[in-house]
């Protein structure tokens, strides 16, 4: 089992390390989303090339990644008798893939969309709450990352209260934790009211 574990993580991680951001800039013919803005490879700056299809596909691959490893897994650990750690693994793996990516020097993005990707693969209702919480903060203050930050503080309090304190919400915790650290700097933006709202830049 322990060995069967690794395997899963092994390649969770590797799923999760595929960057969408540098893979659409490249296809559109766009600057490496690590050398301009924000210089993270994600979907919010890969916008600000001003080309919304790229963006688009870094957003849908980002969060397909995280998904496709939580719903493979749980095909797996029904098929093959495993345990669910099996799947928790995975959960974490991918997303620690994605911000600190093999194929990008062990760098990555903040992992917003991944994150969402895996909590909608171990529970699609809880996808779905951290969607709503996202798009409401984001209309209102239209701040790409505030809105990820009141998203990551309150998946965890989803998780507790619909999967109870099971091994899943704890990697839903452990990846919020992750994402609110991600965004330290944002987090020093806003304060000092320097971050940069997404209709005014991306226009």
């Amino acid at each position: 089992m322990t060995m069967t574990i690794i395997i899963f993580a092994i390649l969770a991680y590797l799923i999760g390390s595929i960057s969408f951001a540098v893979i659409a800039s490249w296809i559109f013919r766009l600057p490496d989303p690590r050398t301009f803005g924000s210089m993270n490879p994600g979907a919010t700056n890969v916008l600000r090339s001003g080309n919304k299809a790229a963006a688009i596909i870094t957003l849908l691959g980002d969060i397909s990644k995280g998904w496709l490893a939580i719903i493979l897994a749980q095909y797996f650990v029904l098929e093959w008798g495993l345990d669910d750690k099996v799947v928790a693994t995975v959960a974490l793996l991918v997303f620690l893939g994605h911000i600190w990516s093999i194929f990008l020097g062990f760098k990555g993005g903040r992992g917003v969309a991944t994150a969402i990707g895996v909590v909608a693969g171990l529970s699609l209702w809880l996808g779905i709450l951290a969607t709503i919480t996202w798009s409401i903060v984001f209309l209102i203050w239209r701040f790409s990352s505030l809105s990820a930050l009141v998203a990551a503080m309150l998946t965890p309090v989803y998780a507790w209260i619909f999967l109870g304190p099971d091994i899943n919400t704890l990697v839903i915790s452990i990846i919020s934790l992750l994402v609110i650290w991600r965004h330290k700097s944002n987090i020093t933006n806003l304060i000092d009211g320097k971050e940069t709202k997404i209709g005014k830049e991306y226009k």
